[in-house]
């Protein structure tokens, strides 16, 4: 596996597809988990981990004013990963797109 490439203080995935790369980069893919004022919570980990085994790209954003820098946002969506077992493909603000890993 190659290092992530850091954007912006997020480290990314650095061995995506380019496919998956371009899809996650889509404004018209839809966001479908939000992260609301109570953060990343057991519901919010176990809601992307159910998604991500029905599809391969899931967006998330997190509401405005719950991820303050990119620092915060970095954490977050690092620690999102983490938990799920996904790769942070894109991100950019408050949004984030994780990829499951299967091709």
């Amino acid at each position: 596996m190659q290092d992530p490439i850091s954007k912006g203080g997020i480290p990314i995935s650095g061995d995506a597809p380019e496919s998956i790369l371009r899809r996650a980069k889509d404004r018209s893919l839809a966001v479908t988990i939000r992260i609301g004022k109570e953060g990343i919570t057991d519901s919010v980990v176990s809601e992307l981990s159910d998604q991500l085994g029905k599809r391969r790209l899931v967006k998330a954003k997190a509401n405005r004013g719950m991820l303050n820098g990119s620092y915060e946002r970095s954490e977050a969506f690092t620690a999102l990963a983490d938990a799920t077992g996904s790769r942070l493909v894109h991100s950019r603000g408050n949004t984030a797109v994780f990829w499951s890993g299967s091709r």
